[in-house]
């Protein structure tokens, strides 16, 4: 590697992370390792940074974090949220015919995309073995979201059944695939990402003198351009949604006719003359999504109520 140039200051791209260390992408497509400036600072997989140079040193410095335009977020064991990953342009929720589907794990993700203002899509993994997991409920609530207007792209890691039609939606943008575990996340990351992961891995190595360090999330490239973000904590864990207001815009079919309530305010939970109610009794809105709204509504008043505050 050149010698740097101090106080040669550029942007760069995080594409893994190791704790307080990261690999970042320069505007040359070199990749470079990097420490953070401080401890307030928190790049992760996505960011767009500010990098400085370290003289005489094969490490950059981060020494900021551009604006992001979203983030993807998790509740942590101290009663706050942790950014997981930023700058996300599609969400894929994987679910699979098994382990048996969790809906409202599906619906609390699709929430938190419309919210993120990314696009989203029903990865449903394991077509394979629908023959032997026959739902009716499985072909409903796939035909609801297909309703919505979310693509649903039934596919199979195994056989390699349509991860073509998987590939199309991840080109030139950036991704994350998420949901319930054991539904085949990490074997479809395998298949659209090839040995990029060992690579990736082999990036760990800090200095020539053996030493590793354990990789939090990386950022691989697919087909056409586009990038995958993988990461077991953003793969793993449920969404941080905090406030009735959000949940209400996270679902779009609730959305879309919110206006038309008696009250600005209304909750769509027990309201008279309210809209969404009146949706779901007609038919016009899944009664099952409804009650994975109404869930994420409890279990935010449950949050806001530990931490002494009210949902909004």
């Amino acid at each position: 590697m050149p010698p740097q140039i101090e106080n040669q200051t550029e942007r760069a791209l995080v594409i893994a992370t190791y704790s307080r260390e990261m690999s970042v992408r320069r505007s040359n497509d070199q990749v470079v390792r990097t420490r953070i400036k401080g401890k307030k600072l928190k790049p992760v997989c996505g960011d767009t940074v500010t990098v400085n140079a370290l003289p005489n040193e094969p490490q950059w410095l981060i020494t900021g974090i551009e604006p992001r335009r979203n983030e993807l977020k998790r509740p942590n064991q101290r009663g706050s949220v942790e950014v997981l990953a930023a700058n996300v342009d599609f969400l894929c929720v994987v679910a699979a015919p098994a382990p048996k589907p969790d809906w409202f794990v599906v619906d609390r993700y699709l929430c938190a995309a419309e919210l993120m203002g990314a696009r989203a899509a029903l990865v449903f993994n394991k077509v394979d073995l629908l023959s032997a997991h026959n739902d009716t409920n499985i072909s409903q609530n796939l035909a609801d979201y297909e309703r919505l207007e979310y693509p649903v792209i039934r596919c199979s890691a195994e056989t390699g059944e349509n991860l073509a039609s998987l590939l199309a939606h991840l080109q030139n943008c950036t991704s994350i695939i998420v949901g319930q575990s054991g539904v085949g996340k990490s074997s479809i990351i395998n298949k659209i990402a090839g040995d990029q992961r060992q690579r990736t891995a082999n990036l760990s190595t800090a200095t020539g003198e053996g030493v590793h360090t354990t990789v939090n999330s990386s950022m691989l490239t697919v087909g056409g351009g586009g990038q995958v973000i993988d990461s077991p904590g953003v793969r793993d864990y449920a969404p941080s949604i905090s406030t009735f207001t959000d949940i209400a815009r996270g679902f779009r079919e609730i959305s879309a006719i919110a206006d038309s309530c008696r009250f600005a305010n209304c909750r769509h939970l027990a309201e008279p003359n309210c809209a969404v109610l009146n949706a779901v009794e007609d038919g016009n809105i899944s009664e099952r999504r409804y009650k994975s709204y109404r869930r994420l509504i409890v279990m935010s008043e449950q949050v806001n109520k530990s931490h002494g505050g009210q949902s909004k």
